[in-house]
């Protein structure tokens, strides 16, 4: 039996020191020391035999089991050494970039124009996307039989609210809200029923201005306009003002930027063609004008006592004249070939 032992025991150490994996090692452990082993059979049945042969054989099983538990420890470490080594990270090699995220070239452009409102003591409103006709159009001047209300033909909801076409809604909203003096920008996402186009689109951005208090004039208007162009286009740039309609501003104007990469010299008969300004000189960005008397008594001001301004521009337009971008659908795409050039 001793000799069984012996044999048993050189069996199990040879097949443990060869154990090529974890998963190896674990069914020779159990091969050799779980409960059905031979070893352990071989063990429980020493009681059974003489008292001259008990002594010997169990020190034999004794050996072999601290010899086959030595082989289990010795190849454990090392298969975990192993392990250690093949997942240890190679200094050596070039390292990877992780992919970050860059902000969408519209809110570079939104959280520049807010921060350069702010600091000419303009505070950010916000209002609902789906708004109601009262506030969309009628409190703005613009009844249902109003001709320019079909310019600005939107996208309807089942229960009579709509989307609202430009963020003047918020205007109403806040000076609905209290009296003056307000001094508020609202930028936002509008909507139109417009055919999508490289220059159109039914979704689109903007931010508008409005400030109301006594004395407010036309030169304020233009004085702000002025100090956010040379903000966002350069100090150099010069504004225009072209008489527009309106319904909800009185005087109203549309406004130009002066053109910022040919600074007009494009604009002599028979020149090149600038691709911004088209070789007028000027860059048509939005309208403005002096808040209309009808707005004021719809939301219970004294036109006799105050006056204000309005204006308005879009992300959209100003992203695209910066960065050279050609078609307006690139913004909703959510290509990131298009989104990682900012």
């Amino acid at each position: 039996m001793i000799e069984e032992i012996e044999q048993l025991q050189e069996e199990a150490v040879a097949a443990i020191q060869g154990a090529a994996d974890p998963v190896a090692l674990e069914e020779f452990r159990v091969r050799f020391t779980g409960r059905r082993s031979q070893l352990r059979t071989i063990m429980s049945g020493i009681g059974d035999l003489s008292e001259q042969e008990r002594p010997a054989v169990g020190q034999a099983a004794g050996r072999a089991r601290k010899a086959i538990d030595a082989a289990l420890h010795q190849r454990t470490r090392t298969l975990e050494e192993a392990g250690r080594e093949s997942s240890r990270i190679d200094v050596s090699l070039p390292g990877r970039r992780p992919m970050s995220g860059v902000l969408h070239p519209l809110t570079r452009v939104a959280e520049e124009l807010v921060t350069i409102l702010e600091g000419m003591g303009f505070t950010v409103a916000d209002g609902p996307e789906v708004d109601d006709e009262y506030h969309n159009f009628d409190a703005l001047n613009t009844p249902a039989d109003h001709p320019s209300r079909d310019l600005h033909d939107t996208f309807y909801l089942k229960d009579g609210r709509l989307l609202r076409t430009q963020t003047s809604t918020v205007q109403i909203r806040v000076m609905e809200s209290g009296p003056p003096p307000v001094r508020i920008i609202s930028p936002g996402r509008v909507y139109r029923r417009d055919t999508v186009d490289a220059t159109h689109h039914m979704v689109f951005h903007q931010i508008e201005g409005l400030y109301v208090d006594k004395g407010v004039s036309m030169g304020d208007l233009k004085a702000t306009l002025t100090a956010v162009g040379r903000r966002v286009m350069g100090e150099s740039t010069r504004i225009r003002l072209r008489p527009h309609f309106f319904p909800f501003t009185e005087p109203s104007v549309e406004y130009d930027f002066s053109c910022g990469l040919c600074s007009g010299a494009d604009s002599d008969p028979g020149g090149p063609t600038c691709r911004l300004c088209k070789g007028t000189g000027w860059i048509e960005i939005g309208g403005a004008g002096m808040v209309d008397p009808a707005v004021f008594e719809a939301v219970g001001y004294d036109p006799e006592v105050y006056t204000g301004f309005a204006f308005g521009l879009g992300f959209d337009r100003i992203s695209m004249i910066r960065h050279g971008i050609d078609d307006i659908r690139l913004f909703l795409e959510n290509d990131l070939r298009f989104t990682r050039q900012f």
